[in-house]
């Protein structure tokens, strides 16, 4: 059996707040739940450029007797995506061997980290609103989101051909959310069912016109007075979320670090020691980009 040593225990805490780390941010996004994530365990830097491959069109010939196949050559598009964001969080903790005794510890200074990069991821993708050109914008600014701009959103998608297998996501604020609460006709046990009570009691709405429908307080508002709210009805694929690994620190430095990746997630854990506080200070950073996948299957819907 090894001994416990300094060095050990110093590795053994940085793998448990890795640990813990993953599992903390995808429980607070909304959005990089909900689109395309590309991640590699690669090392990238900042403005590094990462080709998402995106399948290609092809059609289907009707072959006559004794006539032979044609044969097609398409081409893999790419979309490009820039790793122009590393998002950092950074604690420290003054006596970090009590991480190990009381996990409970360690949960308290880790939720706020997590919290302030799944902010800001959930920024940097529903700014992506404004990249949505394919598609004419829905609603009108300033009113209440209404059941005929959710139909029209998603009409425009499945002319832009998004399979029908596909789902589809609708992510609004908190007033649309409410907004599309009280249409009577998906609220009342009469008229919807068990999705109606759900949305009467539970005050969830679950699913319409085929959308999933999810609520965010980082909807982007613009202009003034009235204020638009830029909702989204998209697919999977129309964004993306590129994820890659970041460098270890110089080795010798006094640094630790371990890295936290699964279900094509990705970040660095480093623990270093702070002289001038006397506490381990942990850094839980990650290197993304996102952008637009596929143009024509994201709409904004304005209320």
């Amino acid at each position: 059996m090894a001994a416990i040593t300094s060095a050990n225990l110093a590795n053994a805490i940085v793998k448990l707040v890795a640990v813990d780390a993953l599992p903390a941010l995808a429980g607070n996004l909304v959005m990089g739940n909900l689109v395309t994530r590309d991640f590699e365990p690669t090392l990238a830097q900042a403005g590094d450029t990462v080709n998402v491959p995106i399948p290609p069109t092809m059609s289907a010939n009707n072959i006559a007797e004794g006539g032979s196949v044609v044969t097609q050559n398409p081409d893999v598009a790419n979309a490009q995506i820039v790793l122009n964001t590393h998002a950092e969080a950074t604690f420290q903790i003054p006596d970090v061997t009590k991480v190990i005794a009381v996990p409970d510890l360690l949960r308290l200074y880790m939720q706020p980290a997590m919290i302030a990069l799944a902010e800001k991821v959930e920024t940097d993708l529903l700014n992506q609103y404004a990249q949505f050109t394919a598609n004419t914008p829905l609603g009108t600014g300033g009113s209440a989101l209404t059941e005929s701009a959710i139909d029209e959103a998603e009409t425009a998608l499945f002319n832009a051909k998004v399979p029908a297998a596909e789902q589809k996501y609708l992510v609004v604020d908190g007033s649309a959310y409410s907004q599309l609460r009280q249409i009577t006709r998906f609220s009342e046990y009469q008229t919807a069912g068990d999705a109606g009570l759900r949305a009467l009691v539970d005050g969830s709405i679950g699913r319409i016109k085929d959308f999933y429908v999810f609520r965010s307080q980082f909807v982007k508002k613009t202009g003034s007075a009235p204020v638009t709210t830029n909702n989204v009805a998209f697919a999977r694929n129309a964004l993306g979320l590129a994820i890659r690994r970041l460098a270890k620190p110089l080795a010798g430095t006094g640094a630790i670090v371990e890295y936290a990746e699964f279900g094509n997630l990705g970040m660095r854990v480093t623990m270093s020691y702070q002289p001038n506080t006397l506490a381990q200070q942990f850094t839980v950073d990650m290197l993304y980009g996102v952008g637009v996948l596929r143009n024509a299957f994201g709409v904004q819907v304005r209320s």
